[in-house]
């Protein structure tokens, strides 16, 4: 089968990102006879997959992303001839021939659509219900993310598949002291502190973690950490940090790359992560496997992945939010309880297993269904190899462009 995956948003920040580049090295490293083309619009990413026998890279491009993903991969499904198209994330070529299935990473803009931005409201109102309707079959990324579809977008149960995220296994490593030190002094980390990590944008409520902190953080003596970017309508939570006086109490080192994330969980008193609003959250996960105690919001994803492995708190309520803060870093037997818990439930989820059931549910709308066999868990063959052309052979060539 010859699949196409749209890449036009590697150059984009957040779980997302994260989730399409693992997902896309996790399902070009299954031992299947597939042949995958990879699109992007940015032409430095070709050669990123590009020693793969069974991968080409190509670039297309496109004036708009709109134009990218309706006209360009429409384009190069023509040349390509795919079984089907996938994206990691919303959206597909509404004219495509080919089969397809896209990745549905939350419904927040339909659970609260005052928190997003009005050309996102458009897009959400009138283009998601078409992408829905076009496709062959979608993924969510959780069951909260699955049964927010059926509700409101209204998609057949046997059409949407909930497949969890995996966590990185760099989380779980020992970090040497050593490092740990390193990176204390690199961004002037604290003794303890407590942790956010992510995008600042309107579902995350950062506004009332900010007024839960000034209640619990300065009185304890443990200082904020934003590992994370102000994005969309955060500029009045932001303000907060000054309003409240707490300015000195709050660090903010900004976006913190993934070799470095790690050594944060592993150094914070527990991630504060009260969000109105999330599918498949990653911090959590990464917390859990950290070994860093968590203090989430009692709804939607971060209750469905917590489990009985984080503080449940109601983030409409600052005052939930504060006494869930005091209580992680305060009752030692709760905090030796989340850790422990945290460190089963995430052995539930791994990039391999997402990669194995997304591998089934392309194959089973691409019309191919291989035998468990070839599923059974090996490790990627590094001398499998399916046929090229011999004049590619030749040129020894591993990505193209079309622009």
């Amino acid at each position: 089968m010859k699949i196409g995956i749209m890449l036009r948003h590697l150059d984009q920040h957040g779980g997302v990102l994260q989730y399409t580049h693992t997902i896309v090295r996790q399902l070009i490293g299954l031992d299947t006879p597939h042949e995958f083309v990879l699109m992007y619009r940015n032409p430095k990413y070709i050669g990123m997959y590009g020693n793969n026998t069974r991968v080409r890279e190509v670039c297309i491009q496109a004036p708009s992303a709109f134009l990218w993903d309706q006209v360009a991969v429409r384009l190069a499904e023509k040349k390509e001839k795919f079984d089907l198209i996938f994206n990691p994330k919303y959206s597909l070529p509404l004219t495509a021939k080919s089969r397809t299935v896209f990745i549905c990473h939350g419904l927040d803009w339909y659970v609260m659509p005052w928190g997003s931005r009005w050309t996102d409201r458009l897009s959400h109102q009138h283009l998601i219900p078409r992408y829905v309707k076009k496709a062959d079959d979608v993924i969510a990324v959780s069951h909260t993310a699955r049964q927010h579809m059926i509700q409101y977008l209204g998609i057949d149960e046997d059409r949407v598949h909930a497949i969890y995220l995996g966590v990185d296994e760099a989380f779980g490593q020992p970090i040497p002291q050593e490092r740990l030190e390193e990176i204390k002094r690199a961004y002037q980390l604290p003794d303890r502190y407590f942790l956010f990590a992510g995008q600042i944008f309107p579902n995350k409520n950062f506004g009332r973690l900010v007024q839960a902190y000034a209640k619990v953080g300065p009185e304890l003596g443990i200082p904020l950490v934003v590992a994370g970017t102000h994005t969309w309508k955060s500029e009045d939570e932001i303000a907060l940090i000054d309003q409240l006086g707490i300015s000195d109490w709050v660090l903010q080192p900004g976006w913190i790359d993934r070799e470095t994330l790690p050594t944060f969980y592993a150094l914070a008193e527990a991630l504060i992560f009260p969000s109105l609003y999330e599918a498949c959250p990653s911090p959590l996960l990464e917390a859990m496997s950290s070994g860093c105690p968590i203090v989430t919001a009692d709804r939607h994803g971060t209750a469905e992945l917590a489990g009985e492995a984080a503080a449940l708190v109601d983030p409409e309520d600052v005052e939930s939010i504060a006494e869930g803060m005091r209580r992680v870093v305060c009752d030692q037997g709760l905090r030796q309880q989340l850790i422990q818990a945290g460190r089963q439930r995430v052995k539930d989820f791994s990039w391999e297993k997402c990669a194995r059931e997304t591998i089934k549910v392309l194959e089973s709308v691409g019309g191919h269904r291989w035998t468990s066999a070839k599923l059974c868990g090996r490790l990627p063959n590094p001398q499998y190899q399916v046929s090229q052309s011999p004049a590619r052979r030749a040129a020894g060539l591993s990505g193209s462009r079309y622009c």
